[in-house]
């Protein structure tokens, strides 16, 4: 879609517009998206029905002033169904709205995505800490999928599994729908076992360690971990971690129960991690808040993207965007590296997955 500013002819892209070699700049160990111009795309829900255009994007979208969402609607930015509408308009349930933004990606660290194993129907992959699986939130072409498809030209790809975005280690992507469902059966059928190690504090019991945390459960579920000391240096361990269910920072919040946080856990070596990660932060942005940083994690797995750094590679500047001229998007300013926590290892009926340890798994 393209529309006229009075400078320059915009193209808007959507999720049908696919990352490009193109897109990426690096700059400082860093890999930034070069900002570019988005179509968000939402229908009206019932309990925003009857709330002018302005009111609902500023109490539902609260990343930007009422101002802002004023000048957007006035100048076109913001229309419903198509259309540009009044500041005065009262949207109705259903309706279509469109945001068009000047969008800028936060950065992640600027390491390759080593591919491991590629076979007709799956992909293997080890995957950097700080980079997402897939769109979400404001990551869309700085993710995993994302920089596959822009510089392997790997597409379409389907994750069959989570990784936390400040996790590493083995991401195991399906490479047509019909595979990636065969793994999902599998996996809630309970027939895949998975494995990942973690660098933790402290001397870590010789003997295996379960926690299942029934009486106290993650989320409102119950959740259940197996945990083996690899290796100790006094000061850390390296501990292979087993979980027996999936819950939301299920290993990080067991290893802080057992007294063994991961070492360069910000969110979870202090006894208010747990209550911090509820209150609907997720553990990069609520370790950023409380002031803590996190430890680093390159690897010579992952090495640093050979792509040379382009500090001179200008982007467009929109007057009326509310991050520019900066690069990085508000709020993403620190840089964030990755945890000790890394997944080695997946296996199901007949086939199993594996991927080297990181350099800091190594206490010598």
């Amino acid at each position: 879609m393209k529309r006229k500013r009075d400078d320059m002819e915009i193209v808007w892209q959507t999720p049908a517009n696919p990352p490009e070699r193109h897109d990426y700049i690096f700059l400082n160990g860093r890999r930034h998206v070069r900002p570019y111009y988005f179509e968000f795309i939402s229908h009206v829900k019932n309990r925003w029905a009857g709330k002018t255009i302005v009111d609902l994007f500023a109490e539902e979208f609260k990343g930007r002033p009422y101002e802002y969402y004023v000048s957007a609607v006035k100048s076109g930015r913001i229309q419903v169904d198509g259309q540009i509408v009044p500041v005065s308009y009262i949207v109705r349930s259903s309706q279509k709205l469109s945001h068009f933004l000047h969008r800028h990606e936060p950065p992640t660290m600027a390491c390759d995505i080593s591919i491991l194993q590629k076979e007709t129907d799956v992909l293997t992959v080890c995957k950097p800490a700080s980079i997402p699986v897939h769109p979400c939130g404001q990551y869309r072409k700085n993710t995993v999928v994302g920089i596959l498809q822009a510089e392997d030209g790997l597409a379409p790809l389907f994750p069959i599994h989570r990784l936390d975005r400040l996790v590493s280690g083995l991401l195991i992507l399906a490479r047509s729908a019909a595979k990636a469902d065969l793994f999902r059966q599998q996996i809630e059928a309970g027939k895949v076992k998975k494995q990942y190690i973690a660098k933790v504090i402290g001397v870590f019991p010789e003997d295996e360690v379960r926690d299942c945390c029934g009486n106290n459960p993650l989320n409102g579920k119950a959740a259940c971990t197996k945990f083996t000391r690899i290796s100790t240096s006094g000061s850390h361990s390296i501990v292979l971690c087993e979980p027996i269910t999936g819950r939301t920072h299920q290993i990080r919040v067991h290893l802080q129960y057992i007294g063994h946080p991961i070492g360069n856990d910000a969110l979870y070596m202090s006894e208010s991690g747990a209550a911090r990660s509820t209150e609907g932060l997720t553990a990069d942005r609520a370790a950023i808040k409380s002031g803590s940083s996190l430890g680093s994690n390159f690897s010579g797995i992952n090495s640093i993207h050979k792509h040379e750094e382009n500090p001179n590679d200008d982007f467009s500047i929109d007057p009326m965007c509310t991050n520019c001229p900066s690069l990085i998007p508000k709020g993403y300013e620190e840089l964030e590296e990755g945890l000790w926590l890394h997944c080695v290892r997946y296996c199901g009926p007949d086939w199993f997955y594996e991927c080297p340890y990181p350099d800091w798994a190594s206490l010598s």
